[in-house]
């Protein structure tokens, strides 16, 4: 019902991988994926935002496997990979939650951008013969 109201969803999707997004999140993926084909069965608009954190979701496999899902999404307006950043890690600290990337640095814009790159590979892979552009805030 919300849907049919919404004009535009923005999805950070936190990684591909089941297990992965178990463990760094401590929920299912199969929600959230099925909530992005909703998304697309209802034709409401989707923009796609995915953190790249360092050795965690930072190689070409997985930022690949996760365009080619992306390119199943018919509403995919346009996505981005953001640099994972360490500023909200005092906060958890203060608030005694376990911080599962404790130690890990930031990623790079350079990095980040490499992987909007391979997204969209991976999109285009998926949509080989689709016309839907593809946005992204890395390209001119």
């Amino acid at each position: 019902k919300l849907l049919s109201v919404t004009s535009l969803v923005i999805l950070d999707l936190k990684e591909i991988d089941p297990d992965k997004h178990l463990w760094l999140t401590g929920k299912s993926l199969e929600p959230i994926l099925g909530f992005a084909r909703l998304t697309a069965d209802v034709e409401v608009p989707i923009w796609v935002r995915h953190v790249v954190v360092p050795t965690i979701t930072d190689n070409a496999d997985h930022h690949y496997r996760l365009g080619f899902f992306l390119g199943s999404l018919k509403n995919l307006q346009a996505v981005d990979c953001l640099p994972y950043h360490v500023m909200g890690t005092a906060k958890y600290k203060e608030l005694g939650i376990t911080y599962r990337l404790e130690g890990i640095p930031a990623a790079t814009k350079d990095l980040a951008a490499k992987a909007t790159r391979t997204v969209v590979e991976g999109i285009k892979a998926y949509r080989r013969h689709w016309w839907s552009p593809i946005k992204t805030q890395h390209q001119s």
